[in-house]
């Protein structure tokens, strides 16, 4: 009798999967994971003192053991080590950590596939290990044949600064998938580390597998309203009254259609550092020169509101969303890149002026009666087509209206260069940390 309920569960569940085969229904290959091993030079972000690093870096690559021609895969990046640990200068705050790397694919196919993590961490206390979040990322695989997986490059983004790590020997491959010809018409499923499987496409803001490591995002119009832009790193040159520095911060651009022309809105890494003085409301103001590219040119002006309160010593000191308004002057796919930021504080002015950056937002544009292309335009909606813009091309003159009012500055607590997820204290006669 066991015997036979036994062959009888057997058909049914004989029957079952011949009726998942009949009806299209893809069965998920089984996930492969592997860790590898690889000698690591890390550098530190410019400016703050600290030697390259030699480390090791571990991870561990989760992807499909096989796949076909045709299919999306789902691909993730564990750290089980990274190369290097937090510098013995400041606790970085729960959720201040964010990672992003390039896999190399190989073999039948060859593509850099761009990875990333959320911004998720523990507090890392200084000296502590570093603890950095899983990246995802996908490819679409194009050819039959034995593709390998392997980890290359990565940067560790913390408090707006980034370290950037790259292998100092040839690395191992980390994973193999087997791709077939034939389509198997549903995507493929990749359990995650945790054994769950996933069968939802790669979440927004995940970048996908294409020969690009740091696509950029393109809107289209059809119907659409609101478009999210690409979080890009910008190393910035800043000129102060009292001297320059180099600082990287990340910047978005977001837009929203209203007729022929976008809203504007830019924002900066979230600050998680401490206010060096007492700052009275109404005496920050900062502003951007948004630069168009592609069928468009010229800059969109973006401003944001002052601070409402009293910033206290040792309070946090953020950049509010920049706003502002683009009529667009040409027909085609126009590129939107973070350009010079100015910042305005106690009588005082800092321009940051970007040594290079990367679109962050493209869309499809209709030209509009005196539309920016080649000009400006300004927060507000207004435009101009006198081919310039309200700053210059360069580092912009910087300085107080009033001496005095600098020289108390500059005695209290220096000059604040104020890039989002930073802020560099300049206090004369002492070397800052």
């Amino acid at each position: 009798m066991r015997t036979r309920r036994r062959a009888g569960a057997a058909g049914v569940a004989l029957a079952c999967g011949g009726a998942a085969v009949l009806l299209g229904v893809a069965v998920a290959a089984p996930a492969q994971a592997a860790e590898v091993s690889y000698a690591t030079k890390c550098i530190p972000p410019a400016g703050i003192g600290l030697p390259d690093i030699e480390g090791t870096t571990k991870v561990e690559i989760t992807a499909p053991a096989t796949a076909k021609v045709g299919d999306t895969v789902d691909i993730v990046w564990k750290f089980t080590q990274a190369a290097s640990k937090n510098p013995d200068i400041i606790d970085l705050p729960a959720n201040s950590v964010q990672p992003s790397g390039t896999l190399k694919a190989a073999g039948a196919q060859a593509a850099d596939v761009a990875m990333q993590g959320p911004r998720e961490n523990p507090a890392i206390p200084k000296g502590g290990a570093m603890v950095l979040s899983d990246m995802k990322g996908t490819l679409k695989v194009t050819t039959a044949g034995q593709v390998t997986l392997t980890p290359d490059a990565y940067v560790v983004n913390a408090m707006g600064t980034d370290t950037k790590c790259a292998p100092t020997q040839a690395v191992q491959p980390a994973a193999t998938i087997t791709v077939t010809e034939g389509s198997s018409g549903t995507p493929s499923t990749t359990p995650d580390p945790t054994g769950s499987p996933s069968t939802s496409p790669t979440p927004s803001g995940t970048p996908s597998g294409s020969a690009s490591p740091s696509p950029t995002t393109s809107a289209s119009d059809s119907g659409q309203t609101d478009f999210t832009g690409k979080e890009v790193q910008v190393p910035y040159a800043c000129k102060t009254p009292i001297g320059n520095k180099e600082a990287t911060s990340p910047v978005q651009i977001n837009a929203k259609k209203n007729g022929g022309s976008y809203g504007l809105t830019v924002k900066f890494g979230k600050s998680v550092m401490d206010s060096p003085a007492n700052i009275p409301k109404g005496s920050v103001e900062p502003s951007m020169q948004v630069v168009l590219g592609g069928a468009d040119s010229g800059t969109v002006q973006v401003t944001g509101p002052a601070n409402a309160a009293d910033i206290k010593a040792g309070d946090p000191i953020e950049i509010p969303d920049l706003t502002g308004t683009y009529k667009p002057g040409a027909n085609g796919k126009s590129t939107l890149s973070p350009g010079v930021l100015t910042i305005k504080a106690l009588g005082t002015t800092t321009t940051c002026t970007p040594k290079k950056s990367e679109v962050s937002l493209t869309l499809d544009t209709t030209e509009q009666p005196g539309g920016a292309s080649g000009g400006s335009s300004t927060s507000g909606g207004s435009s101009g087509s006198s081919g310039g813009t309200s700053t210059s091309g360069g580092l912009a003159e910087t300085g107080a209206g009033d001496h005095g009012t600098l020289k108390a500055l500059a005695l209290v607590a220096g000059t604040a260069v104020l890039l989002g997820g930073a802020v560099f204290t300049f206090l004369p006669g002492r070397r800052t940390r």
